[in-house]
């Protein structure tokens, strides 16, 4: 399972119903199922995506998120998740507000695009970067917004958003003092767990 879904899982109590959101491959759903004894679903557009998780048994729906999520109760799940996604939605403020009205806790990842690496290759060679960890060029990548850690803190404040706990890690989801005390600056990916 990848560093940042193990980080995740220390946060996930036992029992709970979940629902993931653009969970991809299921990776982290097959992990809570057998490990945490959670329900719930994940939803998903991409086919590839889609059928791995059928294959595996996870439970998951095919939905196009952006379209929205009433068809969903409020606080029908005890948690969603969503994790490195949230930036290639159209509308991640409304999301977050549907995330939190469906789920009583909501925890959710996404890359850190104030990352000192990232205003330095902006600075010095004008371009947008491409690394290991988003290996994107400009023109094909799925992700529309770039914001960060103080941006998110900011929309949380904005929104009366509780921040329930925050990590900040390095490109290898390692966590630092340095890191922890400078999360915009020195963070490549950035984990809430927020509720309302």
């Amino acid at each position: 399972m990848r560093s940042d879904l193990e980080m995740i899982d220390e946060w996930i109590q036992p029992n709970l119903h979940v629902l993931d959101l653009a969970c991809g491959p299921g990776e982290l759903l097959h992990h809570l199922i057998n490990n945490k004894q959670i329900t719930g679903y994940g939803l998903e557009i991409g086919q590839d995506d889609l059928n791995t998780c059928i294959e595996k048994g996870i439970p998951v729906l095919e939905q196009n998120i952006d379209e929205g999520l009433q068809n969903f109760e409020d606080h029908s799940f005890d948690l969603v998740l969503m994790t490195h996604a949230l930036q290639q939605f159209r509308r991640p403020d409304l999301l977050i507000d549907e995330m939190l009205r469906i789920g009583k806790e909501c925890i959710i990842t996404f890359p850190n695009f104030g990352h000192w690496r990232s205003r330095l290759h902006l600075a010095l060679k004008g371009r947008m970067p491409v690394s290991d960890f988003l290996p994107y060029n400009w023109y094909d990548t799925p992700n529309i917004h770039f914001f960060t850690f103080q941006d998110f803190e900011r929309l949380c404040n904005e929104k009366g958003i509780k921040i329930l706990r925050w990590a900040a890690v390095d490109g290898h989801l390692r966590d630092h003092w340095w890191i922890r005390t400078m999360p915009n600056m020195f963070s490549e990916t950035a984990i809430f767990h927020i509720t309302r």
